[in-house]
């Protein structure tokens, strides 16, 4: 039977939200009395009844309890905010808890964010050794290692280059190989692998597989893609606000989610004012270019619609106001499905009839998904307006989402097939030609 190198007990972090200490000298004093009493502290969430009194405080973790087996790859899935890195930085010591314990059994080797644990002024061969000395490795063992890392990483060309002129690919790929080249026992690896490369990903997958599988080293693995959670993890758990809601089986545990999901879904966006979100990043002031009004999935007739049948058409509808005239803006919109695979990338750059720019008003964008198109599941919006080629006035992660159904429509491009339809991007309906060549008769 596998041994347990990862206990976690009644783990709770606790964030004051945007205060250092408690924000008054009141409240601090009444922490420091509490504490000094051992009595429950009244400004803090954690096992105090009186929740009024902690307004200001989140649980980003709250009560987790988790075991962890030697050699197991765990898949760790949520929603954004649910506290999946939050938890895998505890466990890596980047931050530390607010109550309960985390006992770890053996050497734990961490990618968290691109580029973590690299100095930007040294070269990628100097930060390999860097981050070989701190796992605990000499140089002898390191430099055993380093053509193996180099070659997996792709950077051979660049390794005496300071890696702050890397590419978030690069730095990604980088460092996924040292985390997994520098014999961890445990490692773990979060979202970043998603902005390296279709084949990068697909070698990152294989060797997380060969560390588990081959090596007997336990794996935990954060991810928005299901494909890659559902190829390589045996278990997963589900959090939600802070809390572990479901653990067991992936492919059980992947269908709760996406259930989950669809209670959520939201087909209307609207903005009722300035926001972090569709605030201009990176224009001057003065330069602003659109303020957005309404984003909606509707139906042909123009009625708000979260859930399609696969044979209907799917309609997109944004209402915004242009503040001045542009000759370069552009309206962006991703589709991706459950698996956080990208299905679609549509764009709109507009001009008026003439083909000059695109003048200043209130104006109605409205694109259409064709039916027979996408496969069933759960489809998310992403929404931008950019202008030229860098300027970035809105962008939404999210914005919107809606569900396509599958109603075994013999008019679609299911036909007469009585099975479950393979869970691919999409499943459009494609004539077929018949020719007849030979008679039997």
């Amino acid at each position: 039977m596998s041994r347990t190198v990862i206990k976690i007990e009644n783990l709770y972090k606790e964030y004051r939200l945007g205060v250092i200490g408690h924000g008054t000298l009141y409240r601090d004093l009444q922490s420091w009395w509490a504490n000094l009493r051992s009595k429950e502290d009244p400004n803090t969430l954690i096992g105090y009844s009186d929740k009024e009194a902690a307004t200001d405080n989140i649980l980003a973790l709250n009560d987790i309890n988790l075991d962890v087996k030697e050699g197991e790859v765990l898949g760790i899935i949520g929603a954004n905010g649910a506290g999946k890195s939050t938890l895998l930085k505890i466990l890596s010591r980047v931050t530390a808890p607010t109550q309960g314990t985390v006992k770890v059994k053996g050497r734990i080797a961490s990618l968290l964010e691109v580029g973590t644990g690299f100095h930007p002024e040294l070269t990628g061969r100097e930060n390999i050794y860097l981050n070989g000395t701190i796992n605990g490795m000499n140089k002898p063992e390191v430099a055993r290692k380093l053509d193996e890392i180099t070659s997996f990483a792709g950077v051979e060309k660049f390794l005496d280059t300071p890696v702050k002129r890397y590419s978030s690919g690069m730095h990604v790929r980088l460092g996924f190989a040292v985390a997994a080249h520098l014999d961890p026992e445990i490692l773990v690896v979060d979202e970043v692998l998603a902005v390296g490369d279709a084949e990068f990903q697909k070698k990152a997958v294989n060797k997380m597989q060969d560390v588990s599988k081959g090596q007997g080293r336990t794996v935990l693995f954060v991810s928005h893609n299901m494909e890659s959670i559902k190829n390589l993890c045996t278990r997963s758990v589900l959090l939600s606000a802070g809390s572990i809601i479901a653990e067991g089986e992936t492919a059980a545990i992947i269908d709760q989610y996406i259930g989950q999901e669809t209670l959520n879904l939201n087909p209307e966006k609207v903005w009722c004012g300035p926001s972090e979100t569709n605030q201009p990043k990176g224009v001057m002031s003065g330069e602003e270019l659109v303020k957005p009004i309404r984003l909606r999935v509707v139906q042909k007739d123009g009625g708000l619609c979260g859930a399609f049948k696969e044979t209907e058409d799917i309609c997109i509808e944004l209402e915004c106001e242009f503040l001045r005239k542009s000759r370069y803006m552009n309206i962006y919109l991703n589709i991706s499905n459950h698996n956080n695979i990208d299905v679609l990338s549509m764009r709109d750059n507009s001009r008026d009839s003439a083909g000059g720019a695109m003048e200043s008003g209130r104006f109605v964008f409205k694109t259409t998904i064709p039916g027979n198109l996408l496969n069933e599941g759960i489809y998310k919006v992403l929404f931008a307006v950019t202008e030229g080629s860098r300027a970035i006035h809105v962008r939404e992660v999210n914005a919107v989402s809606f569900q396509v159904e599958d109603t075994f429509d013999p008019d679609g491009a299911r036909g007469v097939f009585p099975y479950k339809w393979p869970d691919v991007v999409v499943r459009p309906k494609i004539s077929w030609a018949k020719k007849q060549i030979t008679d039997h008769r």
